[in-house]
């Protein structure tokens, strides 16, 4: 048969990250589809955008599809489109077919400018893709006869919403096209993150989400998540990141999941969860505090802490239950948290996008992300931006340029902040030194942009220095800050440095001259350590950054053990131990 050969196809934006569409896609027809006219295959290719449009190029053309699909978002637009422009020269017959968020919205003018496109489906996939397989692999009908598509002639109609139930496992595999229920091996996935949704749809209405759009919440059975999470768990999988929207929209559904992954923990799987936190309850918690360390992660969009902002964006959150619920996990010590902000969200200045980032930089998250407004296609805030003065890229990510209330040189400070508190915070790396430096500016704000304006007097920004030296830089800057704490800084820096790693080279910046060979052996002995520990002398407390907010040195220098071989399972930090008396 002509078109017998269909290749779905993902690029996805780092080699870690997989596609989950195509995967769904195959697994829905493999499941409902199993018999299938001879010598008609569905076929796998995954790619990213760092390999070379060339490469992926040729190998499409040596699998010689008859039919290719590729699966599109903000990240991997520019190179379909690079392919979009050459494949029709290297395989003439080849029918092209898009799907995905990108191309969702605007369809109509998509088609329009790459006439080479057989067509588009529209919204969720699964079915639309199971009846353009039967169109090409049967040869009957037409497909205007099949809704969700976009083609040359126009828009075949809408298709109803997938029932989620039906779904079955997107890493199902069958065999010589019979249907079975087994599951690969997932050996493909080493090193990898696999994707998992319980649940489709939002019930919440941002304005700069795509989500907005399907309010309709559709529950998985849980009995059926449960089985599908065991695979995972069976598998030890590192790492599933749900996909749903808001995972815990729904208490109940939400409650059953973690207390599943809870009782059937094995040790190894990380699970991460997009949640908002101000509705978490004391059920969940209650579960949540007694979890293995690293167990889950939670990904918590806090956006703005502006209520005008959150009103026009049609956010409804309850700052102050979101930080006392974040304070609140914290003191678990056992559970990652991500914090998002935005930039670019309306009635949000330089100065109140300042007051939004100290009030959740307060809140001790482990990583703070500063993202940046993407006026995506089809959402409610591209038809707002007009009124709201937003300019923003006519590439992907369409990222914000200016507001009515940010300037484009305000965002670019903005920038700068960003990479600081990427490199310095979110590292993990200076977790000790931070806070002390900190308190010498009038906020936390103003800290990472002072640094950043340090960076770019410096010229940091255009030969970003190696992780290493970015101690030393970060000294430099804090003598500048202030100049009679030399000693302290360099403290702070040095037991940071050895809490991550025992250092083969030592620091230039340490302050201190190593212990000799013969003393630090006899400490490790007394203390009963491995001989993989390290010891350091310190004259400052530097373990203890609240009693640094007044520094005084110590009456005498004091000895600090850390352990390599016992390390925090959540920070990955060495065990440290304060030697007192004569360790000291």
């Amino acid at each position: 048969m002509k078109h017998s050969q269909v290749l779905l196809v993902g690029i996805n934006a780092k080699y870690i990250h997989s596609t989950p569409a195509i995967y769904s896609l195959r697994a829905y027809a493999d499941a409902y589809y199993p018999v299938r006219p001879d010598g008609c295959t569905l076929l796998l290719s995954e790619y990213t955008i760092n390999q070379p449009t060339t490469s992926i190029l040729a190998d499409l053309y040596l699998q010689r599809p008859d039919v290719i699909a590729f699966s599109c978002y903000i990240w991997n637009w520019e190179v379909v489109r690079e392919l979009l422009a050459e494949l029709p020269k290297l395989l003439p017959d080849t029918a092209l077919w898009l799907g995905g968020p990108e191309v969702s919205f605007h369809s109509d003018k998509i088609i329009q400018t790459y006439p080479q496109l057989s067509g588009i489906m529209v919204g969720e996939g699964e079915e639309t893709f199971m009846a353009l397989l039967k169109y090409y692999w049967e040869g009957t009908g037409t497909l205007t006869d099949i809704p969700g598509l976009v083609c040359e002639t126009g828009f075949t109609g809408e298709r109803a919403l997938t029932d989620i139930n039906r779904l079955p496992f997107p890493y199902s595999y069958k065999e010589e096209f019979s249907f079975k229920e087994e599951f690969s091996s997932l050996e493909e996935f080493d090193h990898r993150i696999l994707y998992y949704e319980s649940q489709r749809g939002c019930p919440f209405a941002c304005t700069y989400c795509l989500s907005s759009i399907d309010k309709s919440v559709r529950l998985r059975d849980l009995e059926t998540v449960k089985r599908e999470l065991r695979i995972f768990l069976d598998k030890r999988v590192p790492q599933v990141k749900f996909i749903d929207r808001t995972f815990n929209c729904n208490a109940a559904h939400a409650l059953e999941i973690w207390q599943f992954i809870k009782e059937n923990d094995n040790g190894v799987t990380n699970f991460h969860f997009e949640i908002a936190a101000d509705l978490l309850t004391q059920e969940q918690l209650a579960v949540m505090k007694d979890m293995r360390p690293g167990l889950i992660q939670l990904e918590i969009g806090v956006q703005s802490t502006n209520e005008a902002t959150l009103r026009a964006i049609r956010r409804h959150t309850d700052i102050d239950r979101l930080r006392d619920t974040v304070v609140q996990i914290n003191s678990y010590h056992n559970i990652h948290q991500h914090l998002d902000l935005i930039a670019g969200l309306p009635f949000e200045d330089y100065d109140t996008f300042a007051r939004s980032f100290d009030m959740v930089y307060a809140m001790a998250p482990h990583e703070l992300q500063l993202g940046f407004l993407k006026v995506l296609k089809g959402s409610p805030m591209e038809a707002q931006a007009v009124e709201y003065g937003i300019a923003y890229s006519e590439k992907p990510p369409y990222e914000v340029l200016y507001t009515k209330w940010l300037s484009f040189d305000e965002l670019l400070r903005l920038k700068g902040i960003e990479e600081m508190v990427s490199l310095y915070y979110n590292s993990g790396q200076f977790t000790y030194t931070l806070p002390v430096l900190a308190a010498q500016y009038p906020s936390p704000f103003r800290m990472y942009e002072a640094l950043a304006d340090y960076y770019r007097q410096n010229g940091y920004f255009t030969r970003t220095p190696a992780r290493a030296y970015r101690y030393q830089i970060l000294l430099d800057f804090a003598c500048r800050t202030a100049p009679a704490l030399r000693q302290l800084f360099a403290e702070l820096l040095t037991f940071d440095l050895y809490l991550r790693e025992n250092a083969k080279s030592r620091p230039t910046f340490a302050p201190r001259e190593p212990l000799d060979r013969k003393s630090l052996n006899r400490l490790l002995e007394q203390a009963g350590a491995p001989k993989t520990a390290h010891i350091e002398r310190f004259t400052y407390p530097v373990w203890n950054t609240a009693a640094l907010v007044h520094p005084v040195p110590l009456d005498a220098p004091v000895c600090v053990l850390f352990d390599y071989e016992n390390r925090d399972a959540l920070t990955h930090n060495a065990r440290f131990v304060v030697l007192h008396g004569e360790f000291s």
